[in-house]
């Protein structure tokens, strides 16, 4: 086998596996669309927009969170430097 025949089947073989995992992501792509579809259809998407309402708590949890990491961070450089 020369060295131009095993590029060429390389190249055959990167344009298929390429071509394979597009294809599996399309599919997955159709599938979470049409899932989706198929539960807003049904009404079963309405605890998700009653935990929605309550993001002025949740934006506050976050707050809380990033100043802990943020403390959390500062005391280290001051330990470690």
């Amino acid at each position: 086998m020369t060295i131009l025949e095993m590029l060429g089947q390389s190249g055959v073989l990167a344009v298929l596996g390429m071509g394979i995992v597009f294809s599996f992501l399309l599919i997955m792509v159709i599938s979470v669309t049409c899932l989706g579809r198929v539960v807003q259809a049904l009404g079963l998407n309405k605890n998700v927009q009653a935990a929605g309402s309550g993001q002025a708590s949740g934006v506050a949890k976050t707050t809380a969170v990033t100043a802990a990491i943020t403390a959390a961070v500062t005391e280290y450089h001051k330990n470690n430097s």
